[in-house]
């Protein structure tokens, strides 16, 4: 693994440093970075703003779940800067169209009314039982992800919803994708299905997809030597 590799660790809806605890140890002694969006509101102004704030010209980069939409921007804005790329538990698709894009604008309203009125952490009580494998369920790993979810605010949670509502539809770009592609998703991922990931590997030229026993979307949490030793492969000159 490169000395000077620069690692930018993209997290998802709601998550924060905590995500990519594990991973940063296991990549030592290559720099990871993992930014903060704020209250930014679009895919591609996230993807703009880690660009301008990366501290290396070259740059591996892995997102989790909206992280990984922010990194597929991230190539499609300066594909000549993001010399490796780490896609997991994500998509590529935009809102669908018709009632299947108003349920899901629908459901995620939903959840940003329950954190306002109830605070993230009701809310986030709810909501990540469809992020994680059955078996983590009240467990302390649970707790972490609630804990991640309440250092949030409902200003962040409705930018970040912006964000995936308005979504930029990536199928055409992974198909002009050249630099190294990983592809990562937990089996039991319900949010974002193994099949999807499946298609995406099919779309990249030369991508390379490892598959998480055990884990559902939270993969870098549930599943923290799996995905790191995946990452550590990706790495690889």
């Amino acid at each position: 693994m490169p000395n000077q590799a620069c690692v930018v660790l993209l997290p998802g809806l709601l998550c924060d440093a905590a995500l990519w605890a594990q991973q940063v140890q296991a990549l030592d002694p290559a720099h990871c970075v993992v930014p903060s969006y704020g209250e930014l509101s679009s895919i591609t102004g996230m993807a703009q703003h880690v660009l301008d704030t990366a501290p290396a010209e070259h740059l591996c980069v892995a997102g989790h779940s909206m992280g990984g939409r922010v990194a597929l921007e991230m190539a499609r804005l300066a594909p000549q800067r993001v010399c490796r790329l780490a896609l997991l538990d994500t998509g590529m698709d935009p809102l669908a169209p018709g009632q299947a894009g108003e349920h899901e604008r629908a459901k995620r309203m939903g959840l940003l009314q329950m954190a306002r009125e109830h605070g993230m952490r009701a809310m986030g009580r709810q909501w990540a039982q469809g992020m994680v494998h059955a078996s983590r369920w009240n467990t302390p790993l649970f707790e972490n992800i609630l804990d991640m979810i309440e250092r949030q605010t409902p200003a962040i949670f409705a930018a970040q919803l912006e964000a995936l509502l308005t979504r930029p539809d990536a199928r055409e770009l992974l198909a002009q994708l050249r630099c190294p592609t990983l592809l990562v998703c937990g089996r039991q991922d319900a949010w974002s299905p193994l099949s999807r990931h499946e298609e995406m590997h099919a779309l990249v030229p030369g991508s390379r997809l490892a598959i998480v026993e055990d884990s559902g979307h939270m993969s870098p949490m549930e599943q923290p030597a799996a995905v790191s030793q995946a990452l550590k492969e990706w790495m690889q000159p």
